[in-house]
């Protein structure tokens, strides 16, 4: 599951970031609401979880305009306005839910586990790219129906193609993405990652379907 973390507050960001790519999600982490609402425009997310105070955007404004603009993915709120006119607004603005800081992190999970089995009734499970299925409930990939066995971040890398497909995806994007670690030190490590993601989903097959685009990145894309 992809969730967007739009928190500006380094410290409280990071931490939750862990915590869930911990629990098996993937997590983009923004720190300004611009940036945060570019993100949620232009990829593919299960959850949003945002804060309210951002610099350049606050949080019921980044909602309110995504709402208008026809984007249907959850949001959860999590801010430390506590007072009750903060939460009526940000629901009206139309937030899912609203957490207050401090949190436990375990309700934080249970309330992110909720608002995706919410989402999940209105949406299709599995993605699909040609002949090769992805199910995020089961977390269990297919290429012509035979069983392809992923490690979590090939996993995760997978999903994070199927979620953008026919999108470019620079090294930097799916670093912020699939890894909490620096940039530098990931270098190796995502290559490796993505070299064993590639021989397992397309080595012999006519088709390939995890493209190379020399000096930007990488896409996945049936070929024509």
């Amino acid at each position: 599951m992809g969730i967007l973390l739009i928190e500006d507050d380094k410290k409280i960001g990071s931490f939750i970031k862990k915590g869930l790519l911990e629990e098996n999600y993937a997590v983009s982490l923004v720190t300004n609401g611009e940036e945060g609402l570019f993100e949620a425009k232009n990829f593919d997310y299960d959850l949003i979880i945002l804060d309210v105070m951002l610099p350049e955007k606050d949080g019921f404004t980044i909602c309110r305009e995504l709402r208008d603009f026809g984007v249907t993915i959850p949001v959860l709120f999590l801010s430390a306005k506590d007072r009750i006119e903060n939460k009526v607004s940000g629901l009206n603005f139309g937030g899912d839910d609203y957490l207050t800081k401090p949190f436990s992190f375990e309700e934080l999970l249970a309330r992110i586990r909720a608002l995706l089995r919410r989402k999940q009734k209105y949406k299709t499970k599995t993605l699909k790219i040609d002949d090769l299925e992805l199910d995020p409930v089961s977390r269990k990939v297919f290429r012509d129906k035979a069983e392809i066995r992923l490690s979590a971040k090939e996993y995760a890398l997978l999903e994070f193609f199927m979620r953008n497909q026919d999108h470019i995806l620079s090294e930097t994007k799916i670093i912020e993405h699939v890894w909490d670690m620096n940039y530098e030190s990931l270098n190796n490590t995502v290559n490796v990652t993505l070299h064993n993601l590639r021989s397992k989903v397309d080595r012999g097959f006519d088709k390939k379907l995890i493209h190379t685009i020399r000096g930007m990145g990488y896409i996945m894309r049936e070929e024509e």
